[in-house]
């Protein structure tokens, strides 16, 4: 539940008040303290009737300058009102499309707290597979900022808004191109040995079954059904289950340690974790119902919705079968009299 308060001109007060009739919202008033001819209009409205509020108050007000609409908190509301549990059409989503776009788009941000976060998230990961310190590297899943451009590039084309997809886009490649370099120099200056038995932290990020497949999808599912009902915190299950950076950091560290069947299986891992958390939040996306509000841009979302997941539909399955011949072919066990393994992987270490 939240209050949505509305300041325009007192002239709007009439058709204020009937879109709070029409949408039978919880209750409503008006703050009595004018300023330079506007008021405040306040309603609180249930979850599952908040959107369509925010359609109609934007559909009204948007082309009017000096208006503006705000989405207070509320933590309670007593007397408590009635149906509050019971109506299940308040599950569905407990943010709007405009709050959504504000958490989310934050995620999208290339600034220097952005890069900072991934260059000093990128020395502890480093730090921890060389040392293969488990708890260092969860650290560095934690601090590491890689997940929110893949959430906002799927919700930016869900809501056919293109300047965000491409801004997300950007800013998750230069995070995934700044944390390989960084770690690629780390392994050029401090002496890594991916065949030890002291990595296996590297090791564990040099293959990918499909296991690995399935948990990426649930977890892109679970950091976006995290922000629509609006249980943020479990973000950070999300960040550790299907972690991109440690996958990044390996293909340097790996690459410069002179291991490039090892890096190109991080490399697959990496792939996997970011077409499947892409894929899977887009699918949530449309299951929300999360679009445009004109015609106009859902028919335009729509066009490109069929592409957006062809696209990466296709690109799993190119995964999947990759995959799937790395084990059956590269992994099949080898005669006696080649012992020579085709490509090094954990197993042939």
């Amino acid at each position: 539940m939240r209050v949505l308060e509305v300041v325009a001109d007192m002239g709007h007060a009439d058709t204020l008040k009937g879109i709070a009739d029409q949408y039978e919202v919880t209750d409503y008033w008006w703050d009595q303290g004018a300023t330079e001819g506007r008021q405040a209009f306040r309603m609180l409205v249930m979850d599952h009737k908040r959107q369509a509020v925010m359609d109609a108050l934007q559909q009204v007000l948007g082309s009017i300058e000096d208006a503006r609409i705000l989405v207070l908190p509320v933590d309670t509301v007593l007397p408590r009102p009635e149906g509050d549990e019971d109506d299940k059409a308040s599950r569905k989503v407990a943010a709007t499309r405009e709050e959504l776009y504000g958490q989310i788009e934050k995620g999208a941000r290339l600034d220097t707290n952005y890069v900072l976060l991934t260059f000093l998230s990128t020395v502890v990961a480093a730090i921890g597979l060389i040392e293969n310190n488990v708890a260092v590297v969860v650290g560095a899943m934690v601090i590491a900022p890689l997940l929110g451009p893949n959430i906002a590039l799927a919700f930016g084309t869900s809501v056919g808004d293109s300047e965000l997809a491409l801004k997300a886009l950007r800013t998750g490649l230069t995070g995934l191109g700044l944390a390989f370099v960084i770690s690629l120099g780390i392994a050029l200056i401090w002496p890594v040995d991916p065949a030890s038995s002291t990595s296996g932290e590297i090791l564990s990020r040099t293959d990918v079954g499909m296991d690995g497949v399935a948990l990426a999808l649930a977890s892109g599912a679970a950091a976006v059904l995290s922000l629509t009902t609006g249980l943020s915190s479990t973000l950070v299950g999300v960040m550790v289950a299907v972690a991109l950076l440690p996958p990044t950091a390996t293909i340097g560290l790996t690459l410069g340690a002179g291991h490039p069947a090892l890096a190109a299986g991080a490399a697959l891992l990496l792939a996997v974790n970011v077409v499947c958390v892409i894929l899977s939040a887009k699918v949530v996306f449309m299951a929300k119902g999360i679009k445009p509000r004109t015609w106009y841009e859902r028919q335009k979302a729509k066009q490109s919705t069929r592409l957006y997941v062809t696209f990466w539909v296709a690109l799993l399955l190119v995964l999947v079968a990759i995959i799937y011949v790395r084990h059956e072919v590269f992994d099949r066990p080898l005669p006696a009299d080649n012992p020579i393994p085709l490509l090094q992987t954990p197993e042939s270490r």
